[in-house]
């Protein structure tokens, strides 16, 4: 009796899409009180892109996605599961925004749904889409972190508007037998009891729609941001020492690191903490801002465009977001560079 090769899910092509009108730090002076000099000196950001007035998350998120099946080589017909992580939707509650990016991708008859996990949410989409390809029922899954954060920002609170940006980021994920291409390991968590760290309390079930909601700004994002920095720097150490730890691997080992791209000074305390070379160290967040599920496959698409991300090339990404959640992953890239 002939036995069953495994079956390993492989990252294979990357896409993203970035709107563009662009927020600039200059900007920001003009509309709140604050100045570039000190946005930089503690978030590191520049700028973020802003999402046109009738540009949606599915828009984005269609764009990214269209991108990411071209460089995949991978014919539609062929995708059977469409993941997005948001926290942005286009609607409310009902549809998923997967189901209309399906519609406006031109995939039919597919399952598709959206996850919440925010700035985790793409790292969470790896875990479930490997999980659908190993045990079989999937080979093909669409994945993609997309976020119309500037639709929840309150541009008049200056401690949440510096910081976000909208945008999208795709990737497919592919069974393969090859185990050198398969994603290595994936840890992803959860901690409810810090939840009213990062929020955005109205609309829903405490506090449904209506005129007191406007008012109090209740359908705008809201941060504990000193306290969320703390256990952000604490929390993302701690996984990944972990995740190279169980799977004997050197921080030397590893290319690229690719953190979730919320404030400089963040990733700056986490890379210094595993000795990571500033070469190591993947940083988009000047030029982007915080764009929490698309952050990090945005920042795998830049290294991927500017040739920096070669075939092979093992990848570390982690990640902190509303929730609390978190999630580390350690995956080679599976797909072609763009030089080849």
């Amino acid at each position: 009796m002939s036995q069953t090769k495994p079956v390993y899910a492989s990252f294979r092509s990357i896409g993203a899409y970035v709107p563009e009108k662009i927020l600039s730090n200059a900007d920001l002076e003009k509309m709140v009180d604050t100045t570039d000099e000190w946005i930089v000196k503690r978030t590191g950001i520049k700028e973020r892109h802003i999402a046109a007035e009738d540009e949606y998350t599915s828009d984005m998120a269609a764009k990214a996605c269209e991108m990411a099946i071209e460089r995949s080589g991978i014919a539609k017909d062929e995708i059977d599961l469409i993941l997005c992580a948001t926290v942005t939707p286009d609607y409310f509650n009902m549809p998923s925004t997967a189901c209309i990016i399906s519609d406006k991708i031109g995939i039919r008859d597919v399952q598709a749904f959206d996850i919440s996990a925010a700035c985790s949410g793409f790292v969470y989409l790896l875990s479930i889409a490997k999980a659908f390809i190993e045990s079989g029922m999937k080979k093909n899954v669409l994945i993609v972190g997309a976020e119309k954060f500037s639709s929840i920002v309150d541009y008049t609170d200056r401690g949440t508007c510096i910081l976000f940006g909208d945008g999208a980021g795709a990737a497919m994920v592919s069974a393969t037998s090859n185990k050198e291409e398969g994603i290595v390991d994936l840890h992803a968590s959860a901690d409810g009891s810090y939840a009213d760290f990062l929020v955005t309390p109205a609309p829903g079930a405490i506090h449904p729609a209506s005129q007191q909601v406007i008012d109090e700004g209740l359908n705008f994002v809201q941060m504990k941001g000193n306290e969320t920095f703390k256990l952000a720097v604490k929390t993302l150490t701690k996984d990944v020492k972990e995740i190279l730890a169980k799977n004997e691997i050197n921080s030397d080992d590893i290319p690229h690191f690719i953190p979730h791209q919320a404030n400089y000074r963040i990733i700056k305390a986490v890379g210094d903490a595993l000795k990571m070379k500033e070469e190591q160290v993947v940083l988009t967040v000047g030029k982007y801002g915080n764009t929490s599920a698309a952050s990090i496959p945005m920042a795998i698409n830049d290294i991927w465009e500017s040739g920096r991300l070669q075939t092979g090339e093992l990848m570390l990404l982690d990640t902190f977001g509303g929730g609390l959640t978190w999630a580390s992953a350690l995956l080679p890239f599976a797909g072609k560079a763009i030089n080849q």
